[in-house]
């Protein structure tokens, strides 16, 4: 029982919160559940917590601030939930650190297929020899570990990525060279269930861009193709 996926669920709404933990449970999944934000700490702390489902109106502390502060101190992966569906909402999600995003009202059978889909990227199986071998690139001086899910500057400097963002590194470094569209993109990290919402991808390549470029705002690395896409530029080599 120890080892199945625990989830915690941060939804004010009881009828809400009760349906994700029962349908959860029905699948394999262990679930905590809170309320709002007050709890959180010691519930990350209580045990270890594999994904948090986080909705964004919360009494007190609300979601994006919640989700800010998560960034802070953990890689978690996070599903931002809420009943808006502006993409201004969507969008300050994801620059907050969000992985995914389900707008209310919901199947159960969506959000159970997110969590799996967020799972599977932030989870390296440890009965894949491939997933345990020496599987290291570099570019440009930057080092990322694909095993280990690490990436470290040329100054041998550690830099925080979440599952997202380190996903999305990972398939540009596997397709160096290549004009990748942001459909071609959402598959190869976040699957079908993420391809009503594009933009996410430019969030995403945003994020990268603050952390692995010199100038984020005039790009070398990252090389936006007018009506067409991304391009990864460097060289990348097997370290």
């Amino acid at each position: 029982m120890s080892k199945l996926p625990q989830i915690l669920v941060v939804e004010d709404d009881r009828e809400i919160s009760t349906l994700i933990a029962r349908y959860l449970r029905a699948n394999d999944y262990r679930v905590k559940v809170t309320g709002s934000g007050r709890e959180i700490d010691d519930l990350m702390q209580g045990g270890r917590i594999d994904l948090v489902v986080l909705d964004l109106m919360l009494p007190g502390e609300n979601g994006l601030s919640i989700c800010k502060r998560l960034r802070t101190t953990t890689h978690v992966p996070i599903i931002m939930l809420t009943a808006r569906s502006d993409e201004v909402d969507r969008i300050l999600g994801l620059e907050m650190g969000a992985d995914d995003y389900l707008s209310k009202p919901f199947n159960p059978r969506e959000l159970l297929a997110r969590i799996r889909a967020v799972l599977r990227r932030s989870t390296i199986d440890i009965r894949d020899p491939a997933a345990n071998g020496a599987r290291v690139l570099t570019f440009l001086g930057w080092r990322i570990d694909l095993a280990l899910r690490e990436l470290n500057s040329p100054d041998n400097a550690r830099v925080a990525l979440t599952d997202a963002e380190f996903a999305l590194l990972q398939v540009f470094c596997e397709r160096p060279g290549r004009i990748l569209s942001r459909d071609q993109l959402l598959d190869l990290t976040q699957g079908r269930s993420a391809a009503a919402f594009e933009r996410s991808i430019d969030i995403l390549v945003s994020r990268l861009r603050r952390k692995i470029e010199a100038d984020p705002h005039q790009p070398s690395v990252i090389k936006t193709v007018r009506s067409g896409g991304y391009l990864f530029t460097p060289t990348v080599e097997p370290a």
